[in-house]
């Protein structure tokens, strides 16, 4: 019986990229496996987004000889009283810290899982073959964003070839393809079909998920997403002329999402060297209009988080009570290599190998008992296990966080700050396109 559920979860793994151990409130999540469950005609690289963990064995060795290097200097270093902040910041990872070590034990024990997860070196191709697109310069769609010819940019949409009826009623079918140009920024562009869809954009292209769309733009706009401002029928181009995606809810106006995920641009030091993406002082997030957006029957909200205690106490004093949201639970990301050891260690204390996802409700206009009771119980302290992608880049949890939001349908989710797409989702921010670039794709596949 043992054998054969664990031979059930492994495939139910390979199946969604979701692995649940059964001993532990946790699970490992495959990223490349979910994101290409939004696709059917293009597959995301595991070469490409797990570049930073799969090396050669000579980088390996680079890499651990700077570890060891790393450590000793830090050994080295006068070891000081911990302040105030810092010791509440241990406090919380002293309390987390059973859960972590409990999960990563049974990632360790689950030998069918690391098998598997190891066997990604042998499924992508060498990561030579993609240089050439990885050293492409980046598209910044900040700075185009912020040019007085903005409003002038247009994105092209190929769709895929569909067949229909002829029109004079033989059965024969007549295959076409359709393009549409439409302004880029400040400007929702949407994909209805049930297909992918390639853009093009300044001699780039990009890989779009079925019923899905983007809205590019800075803070500024994000009003325009509120129902309210929306109108859903007459203001925004794409809205205007094409009908909805089922999945999403445009047409519904007065409802809003009852699934907001945020990965705000936190100010970070090491982001802002590495020069990866613009941040932002913490009071600006205070002015997203969550209740605005959310559903009139109320939505759970996840708001990703750095471990910086400062931060903590600005989410749990400022941001949550100015957006609405009454906290929940905490979840943790840890982050691990292809052969399951942690990129760090646990203890480590300004460069823990784990973040943080805050997780709360907010209340809508339309609340009522009988509506929340049938929010399912969300339990405390789980823990989710994956290999980092490219830096910030963050592992897609929707189907985990959709077990703990009604049955609504359609599902209602939208990101804010977001970096890439997800099939039935709006994507909010401005650099949604940033991992829909072709580079990391590895082509067309055909559907099974």
């Amino acid at each position: 019986m043992a054998v054969s559920e664990t031979s059930d979860r492994l495939s139910a793994f390979m199946r969604s990229g979701i692995y649940r151990f059964p001993s532990c409130n946790a699970v490992f999540i495959d990223p490349v496996r979910v994101l290409n469950l939004s696709y059917s005609r293009f597959s995301v690289s595991p070469s490409i987004y797990y570049s930073r963990f799969f090396e050669s064995k000579h980088a390996d060795q680079e890499s651990r000889f700077s570890s060891k290097s790393k450590k000793r200097k830090r050994k080295e270093k006068q070891t000081h009283a911990l302040n105030q902040r810092e010791r509440l910041a241990d406090k919380r990872h002293q309390e987390a810290r059973p859960f972590l070590l409990k999960a990563h034990e049974s990632l360790m024990e689950a030998t069918d899982l690391l098998s598997a997860v190891c066997n990604l070196k042998n499924d992508v191709c060498s990561l030579t073959e993609n240089e050439e697109s990885l050293q492409r310069v980046e598209q910044s769609f900040v700075e185009l964003g912020r040019v007085w010819q903005a409003p002038l940019y247009e994105i092209t949409l190929h769709f895929h070839q569909h067949c229909k009826p002829s029109g004079d009623g033989s059965s024969s079918l007549i295959k076409y393809k359709e393009e549409r140009v439409i302004p880029i920024f400040n400007n929702l562009v949407v994909n209805e079909t049930s297909d992918d869809v390639e853009a093009e954009f300044l001699n780039r292209r990009y890989v779009i998920p079925r019923e899905s769309c983007f809205y590019m733009s800075d803070l500024r706009q994000i009003h325009e997403l509120i129902p309210a401002y929306c109108n859903f029928g007459g203001t925004s181009g794409c809205l205007r002329r094409y009908t909805m995606p089922k999945p999403l809810v445009y047409a519904e106006s007065d409802c809003g999402f009852n699934l907001i995920v945020v990965d705000p641009p936190w100010e970070n030091k090491s982001a802002s060297q590495k020069l990866v993406y613009s941040t932002l002082p913490n009071r600006y997030f205070l002015s997203l209009p969550i209740k605005k957006l959310t559903h009139t029957e109320g939505a759970l909200v996840a708001l990703w988080v750095t471990n910086r205690e400062k931060l903590r106490g600005f989410v749990e004093k400022e941001l949550f009570p100015a957006w609405g949201v009454s906290y929940l639970a905490t979840f943790y990301w840890l982050k691990v290599k292809s052969d399951g050891y942690l990129i760090s260690d646990l203890d480590l204390f300004h460069h823990r190998p784990y973040e943080c996802l805050l997780i709360g409700y907010c209340h809508g206009e339309g609340r009522n008992s009988e509506y929340q009771s049938r929010w399912k119980l969300l339990q405390d302290n789980q823990v989710v296990i994956s290999i980092p992608g490219d830096y910030s880049r963050k592992p897609p949890i929707g189907e985990l966080l959709m077990e703990y939001v009604p049955e609504l349908k359609p599902a209602r989710c939208i990101e804010l700050f977001a970096r890439e797409m997800l099939a039935g989702w709006i994507s909010w921010g401005n650099e949604p396109l940033h991992f829909q670039d072709s580079r990391y794709f590895t082509g067309t596949r055909e559907k099974v």
